[in-house]
């Protein structure tokens, strides 16, 4: 069996996708569209906690007077 160079606890796309307060399906496109990486595990598909976290930025605020 080959050490694993993964750092962190891979997660579920069901827990990965509560934790941002997605639904799956938004993971699984994350994964299809390379913004993150996806991992076979047996049957299953998991992510790295991290980088979901790392999809939520703010974003920029509004200047007065802007229109929306």
């Amino acid at each position: 069996m080959r050490a694993s160079s993964h750092p962190h606890k891979l997660v579920s796309l069901a827990v990965a996708a509560e934790a941002i307060d997605v639904h799956p399906r938004t993971i699984r496109r994350r994964i299809a569209d390379g913004t993150i990486v996806g991992y076979r595990v047996g049957k299953l598909v998991k992510v790295d906690p991290a980088d979901v976290e790392a999809l939520v930025r703010p974003i920029a605020a509004a200047r007065r007077g802007d229109a929306a």
